[in-house]
């Protein structure tokens, strides 16, 4: 009972401090740091007491009778959970500092990829930035929404900057507290000998005014208004250039250039018949492995494909001036974040978790952890106080099971650890552009692509790609763009092989893309072109998000222009070169640019 007699008025005591304008009720001067610490202990445990007392109570609920122990074993975490939701309703603090408290309570309580989006607590630096420039859409809303209109979507200007708002409110009382705490300090050096006293009282706001900023900084992390707005941010797509033609889907996009002739092939057979009639192509054993999208290459085949990864990597690094790189395949959200997979995304993504050791936990999440493991096992655990109490700390389950794992995404493509290389960077302009390749394994789940190509190797969820990479000037990025679709392009001419060059319309074009060129390669076995290479400038979209610079002068920085493109999808090359190359007998001809890779071997031949 003393706890709620006594906490209320401690409660009042403390948080006075933070109370713009309040003042304790004992004489004390009370340091900024001091007095934010102190909030907020108080706020913890006024918001957690409630649930530091569950042990307590239910033990004696058992004790009683009232209770089974089975009973209190299965849901002793649902009763943690709606207390600690009750106990952030009723805390008495001002209407800011809880609307921060419950956004992130709120957070808390969605799915874990819904966390890991909204933020990346496991890397510095790591709070995603705003991708569009707010003061551009404050300027012009009306363009801005006919912008989202090309994209097919609804106005959002208003919802933005109403948000915008109520962030710019909360930022001018902040300077404005500042300012005060400025001209305070420079009265208190004018007083301190005509007038002591005045000095006094200068001293004592200025000390309030310090407790107050500090407070406002330390609400301003979890600013509910703030992060609404980055998150809506993070999900609107980039802005089309202007030569991008209007259209809804893939029929829309504009025909640039054809370049080569469609092989006079009889009855052509597509790369499955080929490969398995060879030998050399087994889905039947990556299917036992590892489920459907999945193929084992075997023999000469796989030397191909390594063959061909190699001629291109030769490619683009001894005449096109890119630098090669061996990259991380496991990369942190915010990495996803910079280029823009995340948050919309993440259902096209493989995410992986590695159990934490028992070394690089606490104590109390060791407790945790068993008694979890119990609960599996279908055995009691043993509830004494200490663990309850260690429970009550917790939370619930799902928050319990992510402070044991760590978790990493499987790389899309080579273009996120490629971009991400610039993050947080500012640029010598010298060094623009910087051109860089990489040839990694891909992962990508197919969410969005159930019953499509089912058949083969064209959408697997593996598979390997040499990535092009382009940072650069906003001056450049056009005339980059068209280099880099050059550079994927003489591949495939090297390689004599049939396509054409589409400019893609405003509802094919990628999120993340201001302007897309895709490269389509002629396949006799499906009597179709199908893509092969997309090439994207993407503006300052990415660099936005990633915070890369350049410098433009010794004041002035500027965003850096990415780009991206397939230079090229490895796996989709290999069935173009056997169905485009393929023989009456079943064998493949191997393209005179890659015999140099294949020991100068000419064919591939029924094993």
């Amino acid at each position: 009972m003393a706890y709620y007699f006594v906490m209320p008025k401690a409660w009042k005591f403390f948080v006075s401090f933070e109370i713009p304008g309040g003042t304790g009720t004992l004489p004390l001067t009370v340091e900024a740091k001091v007095s934010e610490y102190l909030s907020l202990v108080m706020q913890l445990i006024f918001a957690f007491g409630l649930a530091f007392q569950l042990p307590i109570l239910l033990t004696l609920l058992v004790r009683v009778g009232f209770l089974k122990t089975q009973t209190l074993i299965k849901g002793r975490r649902y009763a943690v959970v709606i207390l600690l939701t009750v106990a952030a309703f009723i805390t008495p603090r001002t209407s800011s500092a809880k609307s921060c408290f419950l956004s992130r309570f709120t957070r808390c309580m969605r799915s874990p990829s819904s966390s890991r989006a909204a933020s990346s607590a496991a890397a510095p630096n790591a709070r995603p930035s705003s991708m569009h420039d707010i003061k551009s859409i404050r300027e012009n809303p009306a363009a801005f929404d006919a912008a989202l209109a090309r994209r097919g979507l609804e106005p959002l200007s208003k919802k933005l900057l109403a948000l915008d708002e109520g962030k710019r409110d909360r930022k001018t009382e902040l300077q404005q507290l500042q300012q005060r705490r400025n001209e305070v300090a420079k009265s208190i050096g004018t007083f301190m000998k005509s007038d002591p006293a005045k000095a006094e009282e200068l001293k004592k706001e200025a000390t309030e005014i310090k407790a107050r900023i500090a407070a406002f900084e330390a609400e301003s992390e979890g600013d509910a208004e703030s992060a609404a707005l980055t998150d809506e941010l993070l999900r609107i797509p980039n802005i089309l250039a202007s030569d991008v033609p209007q259209g809804r889907d893939e029929h829309s996009n504009k025909e640039l250039r054809v370049v080569g002739n469609k092989p006079a092939i009889a009855n052509a057979k597509d790369h499955v018949a080929l490969g398995e009639g060879l030998g050399l192509m087994d889905f039947e054993s990556a299917a036992k492995i590892s489920g459907a999208r999945f193929v084992v290459l075997k023999g000469e085949l796989a030397q191909l494909e390594r063959a061909l990864g190699n001629f291109m990597l030769d490619l683009h690094t001894r005449e096109f001036g890119y630098q090669e790189n061996i990259v991380p395949l496991l990369v942190r959200d915010h990495a996803l974040q910079g280029t823009g997979q995340l948050p919309k995304f993440e259902n096209d993504l493989f995410l992986t978790i590695r159990k934490l050791t028992e070394d690089e936990m606490s104590e109390e999440l060791i407790l945790a952890k068993k008694q979890i493991e119990q609960e599996k096992r279908g055995e009691s655990p043993d509830i004494d106080m200490d663990t309850m109490l260690m429970f009550a700390h917790a939370g619930f389950k799902s928050m319990m099971n992510r402070f044991f794992e760590e978790q990493k995404w499987l790389i899309p493509t080579a273009e996120v650890s490629l971009t991400n290389l610039v993050r947080e960077e500012i640029l010598d302009a010298s060094k623009l552009p910087m051109r860089l390749t990489a040839w990694t394994p891909c992962f990508r789940s197919e969410a969005g692509a159930a019953g499509k190509d089912t058949r083969g190797m064209i959408r697997q969820h593996q598979f390997s790609k040499v990535e092009l990479v382009s940072i650069t000037t906003p001056e450049e990025s056009d005339s980059e763009h068209e280099r880099m679709t050059a550079c994927a392009e003489e591949v495939l001419k090297r390689l004599g092989l049939h396509y054409r060059v589409m400019l893609l319309c405003a509802g094919d074009t990628g999120f993340s893309a201001r302007k897309t060129y895709d490269i389509e390669v002629w396949l006799p076995g499906q009597d179709a072109f199908r893509e092969i290479s997309s090439c994207s400038n993407c503006g300052d979209f990415q660099a936005r998000r990633m915070k890369a610079r350049y410098r433009k002068s010794e004041k002035e920085t500027a965003f850096v222009h990415t780009l991206n493109g397939s230079g090229l999808a490895v796996g989709r090359t290999l069935i173009a070169v056997m169905e485009n190359y393929q023989q009456a007998d079943g064998s493949i001809a191997i393209p005179e640019a890659l015999r140099p890779y294949m020991g100068s071997k000419s064919v591939i031949g029924k094993v």
